[in-house]
């Protein structure tokens, strides 16, 4: 099979319909309000974008996100054109009174494929304190349990923080008992209100994404992370560990042509900020990620795919041999890369290393060490 070409056409496309939201998660991206900001994108704007989206080859999964997507009176109609193109579409509402059992089972026969909702914590002390309002995570439970009678395949999404995760050792068991195809966790990247949130340090990040190796072993749903590329890495040196993987994987060769499974296909290997993926705000602006608060256009002004390929930012997002530091010269570059929202947050460069990776490549340690030496 020919690998796909993230240069051309991306292999994600995430739009946040709207900034709407009753909730006031405390790690929120988008600094979600009450209300829709000024300027969203217009029925026939947003129409326009799905359209497009659908001529792309192949189709990309389109993300409907927000804020909360159920807090946009035109849903029904978007999620019809997408259904009627063709695309595969999944939408994240928030577990607010909005989402009933109607709703879910509405939301399924308008073509959404997969239903993501978030639990932050096993209790719901944890989890609602997280989320800014009490009783959302038995509405969580709820909703789960009617998109699993309606059909509708769910993902949960969980945010690790320094203070979520010694709770969420305890969720894989709750989702296995949900029915869950798709368990994704998102990284704490510090940004928006998250900027107030602690993050777990390097050696806690390589704790957490090893432990997760084995929950992905060890349960029916699969496990993708967000904003922690370097998970890719662990599977492939646990597996290499294990015996699992040809000489030349173990070696560290090649690692770009492999696999890897994300959970809703079988996709490539080294889809990241602008590389594969590609972020439209509520007002139409187009990130490389709505974590890399960065706009190279505007869909109002350029087409989104004109903004994806010909963009200096994305582009150099895309070419892997312009990282800095140990990232630069990693042999898991191509298929990690880092997160560059994190680099940006918290080092003002998009470029530069990993923060929270505690890997060290052997080409960095010889790098250093000659540096060393020539220095004594």
């Amino acid at each position: 099979m020919e690998r796909p070409d993230f240069a051309r056409y991306p292999y994600l496309v995430a739009w946040e319909v709207t900034h709407a939201c009753l909730l006031a998660c405390r790690h929120c991206r988008a600094s979600a309000e009450a209300h829709p900001l000024p300027g969203e994108l217009s029925t026939e704007e947003g129409l326009r974008l799905i359209e497009e989206v659908a001529t792309y080859r192949p189709k990309p999964l389109l993300l409907l996100t927000g804020g909360d997507p159920l807090a946009r009176e035109d849903l029904f109609l978007l999620l019809g054109r997408a259904r009627d193109l063709g695309l595969k579409v999944g939408l994240t509402p928030a577990a607010t009174p909005l989402l009933t059992r109607a709703m879910v089972f509405r939301l399924k026969e308008a073509g959404v494929t997969r239903l993501a909702l978030s639990l932050d914590g096993a209790s719901p002390e944890t989890h609602d304190t997280f989320r800014g309002e009490k009783g959302t995570f038995e509405r969580t439970l709820k909703a789960l349990a009617w998109a699993k009678e309606a059909g509708l395949p769910t993902q949960v999404n969980t945010t690790v923080t320094r203070d979520t995760w010694p709770e969420i050792r305890a969720l894989p068991d709750l989702l296995k008992e949900m029915g869950v195809v798709l368990w994704s966790l998102f990284f704490l990247v510090p940004v928006g209100r998250g900027a107030l949130l602690k993050q777990l340090s390097a050696q806690a990040f390589e704790e957490v994404l090893r432990w997760l190796y084995e929950v992905s072993k060890t349960y029916p749903f699969h496990v993708k992370t967000t904003e922690a590329h370097h998970f890719r890495r662990v599977v492939l040196q646990r597996r290499a560990e294990e015996g699992a993987r040809d000489r030349a994987l173990a070696a560290g060769e090649s690692l770009h042509r492999e696999y890897f499974q994300d959970g809703m296909e079988h996709s490539r290997l080294g889809v990241t900020d602008g590389n594969g993926f590609v972020f439209v705000s509520a007002t139409g602006d187009v990130a490389p990620s709505g974590f890399l608060p960065l706009y190279a256009g505007n869909v109002r002004e350029r087409s989104l795919l004109d903004i994806y390929q010909n963009s200096p930012l994305f582009r150099e997002l895309r070419d892997k041999d312009r990282l800095k530091g140990k990232c630069g010269v990693c042999e898991y570059r191509y298929v990690c890369g880092g997160s560059r929202a994190r680099a940006w947050a918290e080092t003002g460069d998009y470029l530069a290393s990993e923060p929270r990776c505690s890997y060290v490549p052997p080409a960095w340690l010889a790098r250093v060490g000659k540096v060393a030496g020539g220095s004594a």
